[in-house]
């Protein structure tokens, strides 16, 4: 390539390969059909679409392509793997599940008893009418009823 990009942002990761010397020398004066026909095939990209692009968009979406591919395919695997094992588990275990929820961070304690602090400073220079301000503009009226 011409121009710098870093190999971790467009070399493949996955479906690279040693080099067939043969096919390459074989390949060499078909190239350019060969990638097209990779565009129309995978994308639906017309001559006019491919011919726009440039060589770093060319090197980018088949980063992004290889990219899909293994998330798609590793997707597939757990999915297949959590419904077998479903299927196969004994009674008294807990199902799998697919999809695990975003674990909650713990609150920082220093930084909890600094904003409470803060808060109770301000609750004696102001008193606590930003409390009824909250719930007004919430709509919550004082027995946390919501409107």
């Amino acid at each position: 390539m011409s121009f710098f990009l870093p190999s971790r942002l467009a070399d493949f990761e996955y479906f690279g390969s040693e080099p067939d010397l043969e096919y390459e020398k074989l390949a060499k004066p078909y190239r350019k059909d060969i990638d097209f026909a990779f565009f129309v095939v995978n994308f639906g990209y017309s001559k006019r679409d491919y011919e726009s692009l440039t060589l770093r968009e060319k090197v980018f979406i088949y980063k992004a392509w290889e990219n899909k591919m293994i998330t798609d395919t590793t997707n597939i695997y757990n999915a297949i793997y959590t419904s077998t094992y479903n299927v196969n588990k004994p009674k008294r275990k807990k199902a799998l599940s697919l999809w695990k929820k975003k674990a909650i961070k713990k609150a920082d304690m220093v930084t909890v008893q600094n904003n409470l602090a803060l808060v109770k400073e301000v609750e004696k220079k102001e008193g606590k009418n930003w409390i009824e301000l909250v719930y007004k503009n919430k709509g919550i009226n004082k027995n946390k009823e919501v409107k």
